[in-house]
């Protein structure tokens, strides 16, 4: 008897282990990688967080493709502009790309997630469990994310 999708048994059900040990890792492009996708209310809390408008801090930071708002890379290195001495330098205000990593939907099955995080990423196995819950929180999270990402709405957007 096979089990029914609601049935089925995630890899993660019983959590875990990680723990950021800040590398600096997860914020370098390693080539087919590079952007760091923003929703209007990530560029709203990075706006705030540098006390300017939302408006000003598109123009300074981000740039569009294929009409999805991310922020611009270090020209020479193409990794991300506010990772200093490979640590985050907006870690308070960095976006839901960032927040929910490494619990990614694409990466969430045994094979991805050994290819695509446990491969580069030190916190992978380290720290405390993470609960099969906090995991789907952060899935959802990053879901609806993509979702507002790429609503019909969003192709290109003004600076808001």
């Amino acid at each position: 008897m096979s089990e029914s999708a609601s049935e089925k048994q995630e890899w993660w059900n019983k959590g875990v282990r990680f723990q950021c040990q800040g590398s600096g890792k997860c914020c370098i492009s390693r080539g087919e990688y590079g952007y760091v996708y923003l929703t209007l209310s990530d560029r709203q809390r990075f706006a705030k967080h540098f006390d300017m408008r939302t408006s000003s801090f598109t123009r300074k930071f981000c740039e569009q493709t294929e009409g999805i708002w991310h922020l611009k890379t270090d020209p020479q290195t193409k990794d991300c502009l506010f990772l200093l001495e490979n640590k985050c330098s907006v870690y308070k205000a960095r976006p839901t790309q960032c927040r929910t990593w490494p619990f990614w939907p694409e990466v969430m099955n045994a094979k991805s997630w050994k290819k695509e995080v446990a491969s580069f990423c030190p916190g992978v196995g380290k720290g405390p469990v993470i609960s099969a819950q906090k995991i789907s929180k952060a899935l959802k999270e990053q879901t609806q994310s993509e979702k507002e990402l790429m609503g019909p709405d969003k192709l290109i957007t003004p600076l808001q």
